[in-house]
């Protein structure tokens, strides 16, 4: 199961995209809403009704957590307790973290990109403490993929894949939906 986390000012295409593509790829994946509430509203005023709320979650079943930008959805999560349970629990376990646009701060703060590569968007590289920046679109290091904002949706997309062991479905994907 891959958890997409969605909290009040998300930002749609980095949250629908990576739905989107994943279960393209035939993957079970599960919109989660931080709030008791399904619909979340997004950054630029769209509506989604989440498939279950945070207290759904069941990490005994996850193999990806995923953490969409825009704001102020990244301030919601990072700010959440839920969030900041389910990101130390999945670390702890090995779940890949996945987290785009200015969603990598969250993993920096919490001090889980020391050592590693990362990127996110411009402006936002103060928050990834003990990170090595990248200039990639999207970059997987180790068990963590981030990405830099919501043109790079498809990239962090396709990195996710990659970093579960299916990088050919998402070259097969590319292919399909004239990415490449």
């Amino acid at each position: 199961m891959i958890y997409v986390f969605l909290a009040k000012g998300f930002e749609e295409i980095e949250a629908i995209t990576v739905i989107d593509i994943l279960r393209r790829a035939g993957l079970e994946v599960k919109s989660v809403s931080i709030s008791d509430e399904l619909q979340t509203e997004g950054s630029h005023g769209i509506t989604v009704t989440a498939d279950i709320t945070v207290k759904e979650t069941d990490l005994d079943k996850a193999v990806a957590l995923v953490f969409p930008g825009g704001m102020p959805g990244t301030v919601n999560l990072d700010e959440s307790k839920d969030v900041d349970r389910i990101i130390a629990e999945g670390h702890k376990r090995g779940i890949l973290l996945a987290a785009v646009c200015a969603a990598p701060m969250i993993l920096g703060k919490r001090g889980l990109l020391k050592g590693k590569k990362a990127i996110c968007y411009p402006g936002f590289e103060k928050y990834l403490e003990g990170a090595e920046i990248a200039t990639e679109k999207a970059v997987i290091s180790g068990r963590i993929v981030t990405s830099k904002g919501p043109g790079t949706a498809p990239d962090f997309s396709f990195a996710i894949l990659e970093a579960l062991g299916m990088k050919e479905k998402a070259d097969t994907l590319k292919k399909g939906m004239q990415y490449v």
